[in-house]
């Protein structure tokens, strides 16, 4: 049980996201959440109050009369849930909703209570709202995405619920659940902000981080079974480079090749006396998406890092319009809910994501290629030449896979359509943005898992399972009892979605 207190880090994330540890509200936080909406209600009676007694966006001129207030947040709420596309996956929904609960339990909205009671029942029970992946410019936040989750909290539109989609009110009361109570400004207070675009994205840093992971190891276990000169990982080559990231990858494929019998010393073959020598048949040096590995992975893991430290600042801010001050006895009208730095964090992710893709496609042409590594048959081809082809057909689906990726890392930061008779003139596009890096990642994983097939086979060829490093036979083992040694050709793709899976589920 994770006692929620209005505050959350990456962990509480991992925790109720990919764990579905439960949450409990502390009662500091309905307090606070109580005292926000009391004082909003009585600030607002006799001031004009965006969204509270006025129209939204452009239609803000426009005063609403007293026995319209709660009318205006229904209506709100049920013209704005209109996206199209496909349906976000309710792991990611789920993450949104964690993130949206956070927000508005920091008493800067001046929501009902009820809204955080239900919200949390609904994380707790795994009903995750439809909410589809068109919609959303991010601008006042989420405007369309959170309006299908406001949409489920009034008791109307679609939910998931154990694995079927299903009509929000006949969950409800097949779970005996009441809507939230409508009193202030409910609508506008679930609607304005970034929490989708912030869901998504810290899932996304996630799967991220679990994908370096596995590139890491794989690129430890080609350095090994091509028995690479181990002095680009050592310790003194990376600290003489001030990059934190770079020295954290070095010194963790150092660790995965500790035990490696493979590696070898440059002292022991070329820095001796080499006279006789005129043309060296080994390469005095690796290619380098073999040597330049901690400089590659560095940035992404840095890059990953300060992604994740910008999302859970945007997970633990108010992020809503306008922001409710208890202590200040005030009420502030500006653009918290604008999501510029949530779009330009996945944009900086996918880029390093898609870079990742490209190195393991260039790693496994490198043990396909056997004019390059000089040590293995074509295609790791374990078969007869002609007549079988290894891993031939599957490196035409890396190859366009990553091709896809590098499309895909175009930003979409800068690409701002102004919209809502211009009084959103210039807008983020997080949604958008953190939704093409969750394919990013996803296609990393079908590339990287075509590479750890591919190595695996290389080790079979070359019979040195008994050669690698502990770390590479416990990789070896796990991916070998998904896909089994062959020589004669087999239907490809079913093991390469067995092998995503497993390394998607599954840390190094």
């Amino acid at each position: 049980m994770l006692e929620f207190k209005g505050k959350l880090g990456i962990e509480d994330f991992y925790k109720v996201i990919f764990k579905n540890e439960p949450i409990q509200i502390d009662k500091a936080v309905l307090e606070t959440v109580e005292n926000s909406f009391n004082f909003l209600k009585e600030f607002s009676e006799n001031k004009v109050i965006y969204g509270v007694n006025t129209g939204f966006g452009p239609m803000a001129q426009y005063k609403i009369e007293d026995s319209e207030r709660i009318q205006l947040q229904y209506n709100l709420i049920r013209s704005h849930a209109s996206g199209t596309g496909q349906p976000i996956a309710p792991m990611y929904v789920k993450a949104a909703m964690l993130a949206r609960l956070n927000t508005l339990s920091l008493g800067h909205s001046g929501v009902h209570v009820s809204v955080i009671k239900l919200m949390a029942e609904l994380i707790n029970r795994n009903i995750t709202p439809l909410i589809y992946e068109h919609g959303g410019v991010g601008a006042s936040g989420d405007l369309v995405q959170l309006a299908h989750l406001a949409l489920v909290l009034i008791g109307e539109g679609e939910v998931f619920y154990k694995g079927e989609r299903k009509d929000t009110k006949d969950v409800f009361k097949s779970e005996n659940l009441k809507p939230i109570s409508v009193e202030l400004r409910e609508g506008l207070a679930l609607m304005n902000g970034t929490s989708v675009m912030t869901g998504i994205g810290i899932v996304n840093t996630l799967y991220s981080r679990q994908l370096l992971g596995w590139m890491t190891s794989s690129s430890a276990a080609i350095n090994e079974i091509v028995k690479a000169y181990d002095d680009h990982l050592s310790f003194e080559l990376n600290q003489s480079k001030r990059h934190v990231g770079q020295r954290q990858i070095a010194e963790s494929m150092r660790e995965h090749l500790q035990d490696s019998k493979l590696t070898r010393k440059r002292e022991h073959h070329l820095y001796s006396k080499n006279a006789d020598v005129s043309v060296f048949k080994e390469k005095v040096q690796e290619y380098y998406s073999l040597r330049c590995v901690p400089q590659i992975l560095g940035p992404v893991i840095d890059t990953l890092n300060s992604v994740e430290n910008i999302l859970i600042e945007e997970v633990n801010s108010a992020n809503d319009n306008p922001i409710v001050d208890v202590e200040k006895k005030h009420v502030y009208h500006g653009g918290n809910f604008h999501g510029d730095y949530v779009s330009l964090e996945m944009d900086k992710l996918k880029i390093v994501v898609a870079k990742m893709s490209m190195l393991s496609e260039r790693q496994l042409n490198y043990l396909l290629n056997a004019r390059l590594n000089d040590m293995l048959p074509p295609f790791v081809n374990l078969g007869k030449l002609g007549l079988n082809f290894g891993m031939q057909g599957v490196q035409f689906t890396a190859t366009s896979t990553t091709a896809e990726n590098q499309m895909l890392s175009n930003p979409m930061y800068v690409h701002s359509i102004p919209n809502n008779n211009d009084n959103q003139d210039i807008v983020s596009m997080g949604t958008n943005s953190a939704l093409i890096t969750k394919k990013v990642i996803e296609n990393a994983y079908e590339v990287i898992a075509i590479e750890l097939i591919t190595i695996v086979q290389a080790i079979e060829f070359l019979e040195v399972q008994d050669s690698i490093s502990s770390k590479t036979r416990k990789m070896y083992e796990a991916i070998r009892e998904l896909v089994p040694v062959f020589k004669e050709d087999v239907i490809m793709y079913p093991y390469v979605n067995l092998v995503k899976d497993f390394i998607t589920n599954n840390k190094t």
